[in-house]
């Protein structure tokens, strides 16, 4: 059984809200925005699912081995 995480990213140039795996093991600092094609960087931390995201990634919250 497969345990992956899904959460919603939200580009800051454009708005648009995009599902997206989150990494279980590894932050992740860039996204390519399908709506507007931008190539987005974390700025507050080093992952743009706590930085623009609804969830969280697990490496922030210690959830790695």
């Amino acid at each position: 059984m497969e345990d992956q995480h899904i959460g919603n990213v939200t580009c800051p140039k454009c708005d648009h809200k995009q599902p997206m795996n989150i990494p279980s093991n590894s932050c992740q600092t860039f996204y390519k925005c399908n709506n507007c094609q931008e190539i987005i960087k974390a700025e507050k931390t080093c992952c743009v699912f706590c930085d623009y995201g609804d969830r969280k990634c697990p490496v922030a919250h210690g959830g790695t081995k």
